[in-house]
């Protein structure tokens, strides 16, 4: 069965962003499997989309993207 199509995205992280991707990886694998920290992405990209469908927590993800932390530089 082919690979289904894939968009690839390059972003810029800091190294505490970096290491919060690789602890929750770490978090969600299990001895059956482990989660790649690009899982860890799509999930998140995932569940926000679904709450913001769902008209939950806008303003708390505004307010993180307007945190400097999470800004593109």
């Amino acid at each position: 069965m082919p690979k289904k199509d894939r968009k690839r995205l390059q972003v810029v992280i800091s190294d505490e962003q970096d290491a919060l991707l690789t602890k929750t990886a770490y978090e969600l694998s299990s001895p059956e499997r482990l989660i790649s920290k690009s899982e860890v992405v799509r999930l998140a990209i995932e569940k926000i989309a679904r709450e913001l469908g769902e008209g939950e927590q806008l303003d708390d993800y505004r307010a993180l993207l307007e945190d400097e932390s999470v800004k593109d530089e």
